[in-house]
C-alpha cells in the first residue's frame, strides 16, 4: 500500500531524511518510531505531498506522490502534527465543509459524517463547537475527518501527542477498532509502549536513516534483554545485590527503594527462572518479580545508541 524508495530530504546541510527505504503491506499498522527530530514528521510531510522530496519515490498504492499528488492521496486519510479547526464549528459543520473540499455529495457527508462521529465516540457533542473540546476531543475529530470520505490507508502523526493519559487512551482505542477493520496505518511515535501495544510492524529510525524494520513478534524475538523489578518484605542488603550483579546474564542491578531493585538480564526465560531462585536464596522474601521493560525498548536504545 505504501512504498518509500531511497527517500532523501536536505534542509540545507541538514538530511532529515537519509536514502529511507520501507514498504507497508495491504492491511498492516506500522509504528514509524524515532527520537523528536528523526524525521519522522518530514518523511510523513513528503509522503502526504506537503512538502517535496530533495530525491528518490513515493508511492501509495503504486501511485508516485510526487508526480501524481491528487490522484495518489484520493484514497488517504491524514493526521499531520497537531490539528486545528474553526473554534465557532461544530463537528458537523466541520465534516460537511471539509467534505465538500473533498468532493463528496451532501447525502454521503450526511452518512458518513454520522457514522465517523460514532466511530470516533462523538456523536454527542455533534453540535456542540469545537472551541469548547479538549486536545483530545479535536484529535478524535481529526481521525474522523481522514475517515470521512472512506479511505484505505491512514497515515497518522504522533496521535497522541500531548494527551492526557484518558486521551491517550481513548486515541489508542479508536486505532485497536480501525487495525479491525483492516486499515493500512502508518503512524508515527516516540512512545515505545505505544508502538508495541498497538503496530504490527516497527520501523526504528534515527537522524533520518531506517536502522530496523520487522514485525512486533521477530523483533520480541530478536532481543533477550529484559528488565525485571524484584520487591521484598524486608530492606535488601547490599551484599545480596552485589551477589546478583555477579551472576551471568545480569548486566545491571539498581536499587530503587529500600527493599525494591531492578535487575537488566539478558537470558531466556529458564534463566530468569534462575534469576528468581538466586534471589530467594539470598534469603529475600519475594513479594514482587515483574517485567518492567519492553523488548523495543532494548532494541531502540541499542540502535540509537550505534548513531551517537
Amino acid at each position: 500500500m505504501i512504498e518509500l524508495q531511497q527517500l532523501t530530504k536536505t534542509f540545507g546541510p541538514i538530511r532529515a531524511v537519509d536514502n529511507l527505504s520501507l514498504k507497508v503491506p495491504a492491511g498492516v499498522t506500522v509504528g514509524f518510531l524515532g527520537p523528536n527530530g528523526a524525521g519522522k514528521t518530514t518523511t510523513i510531510k513528503i509522503l502526504t505531498n506537503l512538502i517535496s522530496a530533495t530525491s528518490g519515490k513515493a508511492f501509495i498504492e503504486g501511485i508516485d506522490v510526487i508526480s501524481k499528488p491528487k490522484e495518489a492521496m484520493k484514497n488517504v486519510g491524514a493526521v499531520v502534527e497537531t490539528p486545528e479547526f474553526y473554534p465557532y464549528l461544530t463537528p458537523d459543520e466541520t465534516l460537511s465543509y471539509l467534505g465538500r473540499i473533498r468532493g463528496m455529495s451532501a447525502a454521503e457527508i450526511k452518512k458518513r459524517s454520522g457514522e465517523v462521529l460514532d466511530q470516533v465516540k462523538l456523536s454527542e457533542w455533534r453540535t456542540t463547537r469545537v472551541g469548547k473540546f479538549s486536545k483530545g476531543m479535536k484529535q478524535r475529530l481529526a481521525i474522523a475527518q481522514a475517515l470521512l470520505h472512506e479511505p484505505e490507508v491512514l497515515i497518522l502523526d504522533e496521535p497522541t501527542s500531548g494527551l492526557d493519559p484518558r486521551g491517550m487512551v481513548e486515541v489508542r482505542e479508536i486505532i485497536r477498532s480501525l487495525k479491525r477493520q483492516q486499515y493500512t496505518i502508518f503512524m508515527s511515535s516516540h512512545l515505545l509502549g505505544e508502538v508495541q501495544e498497538v503496530c504490527d510492524r516497527a520501523a526504528l529510525i534515527d537522524r533520518g536513516r531506517l536502522m530496523v524494520y520487522d514485525t512486533i513478534e521477530n523483533l520480541k524475538r530478536i532481543t533477550r534483554r529484559v528488565k525485571i523489578e524484584v520487591a521484598a518484605v524486608d530492606d535488601v542488603p547490599d551484599v545480596v545485590l552485589g551477589r546478583l550483579r555477579e551472576m551471568k546474564h545480569v548486566a545491571l542491578v539498581e536499587r530503587t527503594g529500600p527493599n525494591v531493585f531492578a535487575v537488566t538480564y539478558e537470558g531466556t526465560v529458564e534463566d530468569r527462572a534462575d534469576l528468581l531462585l538466586a534471589v530467594q536464596a539470598a534469603g529475600l522474601k519475594v513479594t514482587g518479580f515483574s517485567l518492567i521493560g519492553l523488548p523495543l525498548e532494548a532494541i531502540y536504545m541499542d540502535v540509537v545508541k550505534e548513531t551517537r
